[in-house]
Parts: C-alpha cells; sequence; structure tokens
C-alpha cells in the first residue's frame, strides 16, 4: 500500500461534485426541453439522471468532508447548445457522462493502492457510468443512420 494523496483526492472530489451538481442543471433542463411522442418516459429518464446526479454529489462531497476537505459551492460549467431535439439531449447527455466517467477515472488512479475504501468507490461509480454510457447509446440507436446490408 502507498499513502493517499488527501489533497489530490479532494481536488478531484470536489471537481466531481461540482460535475454531478452540473448534471442536476443540465437533465433537469432537458427533462423541460423533450417534446415529441416519446416525451413521457423520456423525461421520465432525465428526471431520474437529475436525482440521481445529486446523490453523486452529496456522496462526493461526504466523502471529501471525511478527508477533511471543504466542498465547492460552484458547479462545473454547463454549455447551452439551443439544439433540443431528443437526438441532441441524448447525445450531450452521453457526452455528459462520458466525462463524468473520467473524473471517476481520475480518482480511482489517485486512490489505486492507498484506500481501499476510496478505490471501490471509485470503481463503483465507474460502473454506474459506463451503465449510463451504454443505456444512452442504446437510447440513440434508433438515431444513429444504419448502413445497408
Amino acid at each position: 500500500m502507498r499513502d493517499l494523496d488527501c489533497d489530490k483526492a479532494v481536488n478531484i472530489l470536489n471537481s466531481i461534485m461540482e460535475y454531478e451538481l452540473a448534471g442536476v442543471v443540465r437533465y433537469t433542463h432537458y427533462a423541460l426541453m423533450v417534446t415529441g411522442p416519446n416525451r413521457i418516459p423520456i423525461v421520465d429518464f432525465m428526471t431520474a439522471q437529475a436525482t440521481e446526479s445529486l446523490l453523486h454529489a452529496q456522496r462526493a462531497g461526504e466523502i471529501l468532508t471525511g478527508l477533511e476537505g471543504h466542498p465547492s459551492l460552484g458547479i462545473a460549467a454547463i454549455e447551452e447548445t439551443h439544439q433540443h431535439s431528443v437526438e441532441h439531449l441524448l447525445n450531450e447527455s452521453l457526452n455528459h457522462e462520458e466525462n463524468a466517467l473520467s473524473l471517476y477515472k481520475q480518482l480511482l488512479d489517485v486512490v489505486t493502492n492507498a484506500s481501499i475504501y476510496l478505490e471501490e468507490y471509485a470503481r463503483q461509480m465507474i460502473g454506474a457510468e459506463e451503465l449510463h454510457a451504454v443505456e444512452l447509446r442504446k437510447m440513440l440507436r434508433d438515431y444513429t443512420p444504419r448502413e445497408k446490408l
């Protein structure tokens, strides 16, 4: 085992918290902007993503304060593309999940062989973000042109 670099871990956890809080705003906005015949299930999905992002932010905050860090009051930048078709919203969601995945992988790099608890936390969150990306890719299949055989 190696020593945990608490400063690095806290900084990444703060970035995760800010990014997940941005996800709350992002997914709430998306839920409000969905139109069309599939509106209800997609709104339900986006609302669930917003709720989950809040839980992820709170969990990251609990861990970083446990490491004697100070949670940020900010949120990550949120780009407004003004593109609100379901396809655009799903693609932006996929991009958001892939960026979150990157943050959790950064955390894993810092905590591996330094803290079993933090390593397991990072791995669990990586799994959750990978699952979200898989679900979004499946939802996007109807919007992706298929090659003719």
